[in-house]
């Protein structure tokens, strides 16, 4: 039997060593400040957008910038990196982000500041609609329909649309 895949998702991921104690600090502050606004978020804070224009985060959005740079190298890419927007998220137990996409971005990203042993993982679903069309019956238990990531690394990039 042969196996390709002429359609993968990459996912880039890379550690990074910032000041989160620092950054953990000064997003509670504005958590505390700003009510934040409802998107995907239950029971948790969504900051507003402009988190990359907040000086002490700079450092975070520099290593941003390298990865993307990066990642247009390797997806020959002719055009520069953009940070349309950036906000940060604090979810206490039982809080969480629903499924959703980041339109008219060709990217995004998700950074941990904090993530508690337990606190749960990201799941990455299937982007391509198509492939929801007509599901197989499946054995029992989780269906592979999403990826599901303890975060031990601290940067993760991915395409925020399917190729």
């Amino acid at each position: 039997m042969i196996k390709a895949a002429y359609f993968p998702t990459i996912i880039y991921a890379k550690d990074v060593n910032l000041d989160n104690r620092l950054f953990e600090k000064e997003v509670v502050a504005w958590s505390q400040k700003d009510k934040g606004v409802v998107r995907t978020n239950m029971k948790g804070w969504h900051s507003t957008t402009d988190m990359h224009k907040i000086p002490v985060f700079k450092p975070l959005v520099d290593e941003l910038f390298k990865m993307q740079n990066q990642i247009f190298q390797e997806e020959w890419l002719d055009s520069e990196p953009v940070i349309g927007n950036m906000w940060a998220n604090l979810n206490p137990p039982g809080g969480y982000n629903r499924p959703h996409v980041h339109p008219n971005s060709h990217f995004s990203g998700v950074y941990y500041i904090k993530a508690p042993k337990n606190s749960g993982q990201i799941v990455f679903n299937e982007p391509r609609a198509t492939a929801h069309m007509v599901m197989p019956r499946r054995k029992e238990g989780k269906p592979p329909s999403g990826y599901s990531v303890y975060c031990a690394i601290s940067l993760i990039v991915i395409p925020s649309k399917p190729k």
